[in-house]
């Protein structure tokens, strides 16, 4: 069976990958749900995404076998999920970004692709305007908080991690933004369940966890591989930990949660940044309408 017939197969997608949107709807979505009225006996909006790096969208037909997986979950309580691409333009456009972490990840958070914010591969510093997330939402009064929770040092603690300039703008502007980097994915998890049970938790949290890329390049990107696949249930067992501590927070009834759960690129035999189905399809879930 030839990859797209693998894809056209998969059940819970409400659009076909031919008609992927681009992963830039993230930021839309995001700032479409702050922006948007409060529901009857909400008082304060709140905004969780959830990011598998390195996730083929294909993984998404095997996730009837974990009960309590974070997309399951979704999906199961009137979520949505649609197809969404990698690498700036849509198959089968030559791509115009790598399909890897920095530019698909920067994508999202600034709602433009490389032509707009200047990050077409790892390894280079974005500049203050596009403004991404971290920056508009507390700047606009959109939310008083913000955290980013990631173990890769491409993001932000390298010389030439993506939001270095950001991350010292915002601290010469005294913006209440965390940045986060652990040693590795359970540092993550333990950070974001740290944030989401304490009473004042952040706003917006945006976390990346590695799990899944790094078997991908250890290993292969199928699900076929043993320990993808196993990768991909120690995310969906951390995101529901996350949406389980959500539910358990004193003040949730009055809380109006967005979670999505994404992925920045896929992946090819033990490697990605190419132009491959493989690596360009990702996916976008939301307990939301998308």
């Amino acid at each position: 069976m030839s990859y797209e017939e693998r894809l056209n197969k998969i059940a819970c997608f409400e659009n076909k990958w031919q008609d992927a949107c681009n992963q830039t709807e993230i930021y839309n979505l995001v700032m479409r749900h702050l922006t948007s009225s409060l529901p009857e006996g909400k008082t304060v909006k709140k905004a969780i995404v959830v990011g598998y790096d390195g996730c083929t969208a294909e993984m998404l037909d095997y996730l009837d076998r974990e009960d309590n997986g974070t997309i399951k979950y979704i999906l199961n309580n009137g979520g949505h999920a649609v197809f969404s691409y990698a690498g700036g333009k849509p198959y089968p456009e030559p791509i115009i970004q790598e399909t890897s972490t920095a530019p698909g990840w920067c994508a999202m958070l600034t709602g433009v692709t490389c032509e707009g914010n200047g990050i077409d591969d790892n390894g280079f510093v974005k500049e203050i305007e596009p403004k991404s997330l971290f920056l508009k939402l507390p700047e606009s009064n959109l939310v008083k908080s913000a955290a980013f929770y990631v173990s890769w040092d491409g993001h932000f603690t390298e010389d030439n991690s993506t939001y270095l300039k950001e991350k010292q703008y915002i601290a010469e502007n005294k913006l209440d933004v965390t940045f986060l980097c652990a040693d590795g994915d359970d540092g993550t998890r333990k950070n974001v369940l740290d944030d989401i049970n304490r009473d004042d938790c952040s706003d917006f949290i945006f976390l990346i966890l590695e799990y899944t890329d790094h078997s991908g390049h250890g290993f292969d990107y199928r699900p076929e591989v043993p320990e993808y696949m196993q990768a991909l249930l120690s995310e969906e067992e951390a995101g529901f930990e996350f949406i389980e501590a959500i539910k358990k927070r004193k003040t949730f009834d009055e809380e109006d949660w967005l979670v999505l759960v994404t992925s920045d690129h896929g992946g090819y035999k033990c490697s990605h940044g190419l132009d491959t189905l493989q690596e360009r399809i990702t996916f976008i879930v939301s307990n939301k309408e998308i």
